[in-house]
């Protein structure tokens, strides 16, 4: 029998032991009315209840599309709010989004695809030099895991969400009533630049404390506002 155990440091603040779902809704419930988050370059923004909703919306459209608990879900993607909609909604129905480095070559998206065995990808249309599109269709044919890609910024983003009316909220608390804290939710992928990506793979518990703590260490509260410059494909799950 396998048995999980848990050591911390001395603290007086316990662990949380919520889903990344779970936490959500709650902060919805507490801070509907507040905003949760702002894209500055498209001046786009959501109150934690209209962020809620949205990420509802792709969670269903997920469901719909067939993603089961456990399946990996990757994002390909340069910082964006799509990005964050896709971490809590993957979460919220029991995937796992697996972080793709937008600067990857070819044969390091194929490898990463393949070792990961990614169903569905989300993916920008472009970043720099490189034509994401394309390159996706370089390496369709090795990564035989690979079903679906969706495009961030195409019309494709927009028929996936509609796939999602097929499905009600009832389908999806069904999911969540599945899930535990302990469920992987992540494979952090590292550079690869002393030879190939290593993947290491996150729980909801892993994710959520993480975050949680280093809020306590700086003393956010609910009125802090914290600007993100850095890459969400690295930075922000580790």
């Amino acid at each position: 029998m396998v048995t999980l155990s848990y050591a911390h440091g001395v603290s007086g603040t316990a662990l949380l032991g919520d889903t990344i779902g779970g936490n959500l809704e709650r902060a919805v419930q507490a801070y509907g009315e507040r905003e949760a988050l702002v894209d500055a370059a498209s001046g786009r923004r959501w109150t934690y209840t209209q962020f809620g909703a949205a990420v509802e919306e792709l969670a269903r459209a997920l469901l719909a599309g067939g993603v089961a608990k456990g399946d990996r879900v990757g994002i390909w993607a340069v910082n964006c709010p799509e990005w964050v909609l896709v971490q809590y909604a993957t979460a919220r129905i029991g995937a796992v989004m697996v972080n793709i480095n937008p600067a990857y070559r070819v044969h390091e998206l194929e490898y990463v695809l393949r070792q990961a065995g990614v169903s569905v990808l989300f993916a920008s249309l472009s970043h720099r030099t490189s034509d994401y599109r394309a390159m996706v269709e370089q390496v369709r044919g090795a990564c035989p895991a690979l079903r679906r890609t969706v495009f961030i910024g195409d019309p494709g983003w927009d028929r996936l969400l509609a796939e999602g009316a097929g499905r009600t909220r009832a389908d999806l608390a069904a999911r969540e009533a599945e899930l535990s804290c302990d469920d992987p939710v992540n494979i952090q992928y590292t550079s690869g630049t002393t030879g190939f990506p290593k993947g290491a793979t996150l729980s909801h518990h892993n994710v959520l404390n993480n975050g949680y703590f280093v809020g306590e260490l700086l003393s956010y509260t609910q009125a802090d506002r914290i600007c993100v410059p850095v890459p969400f494909y690295h930075c922000l799950d580790t």
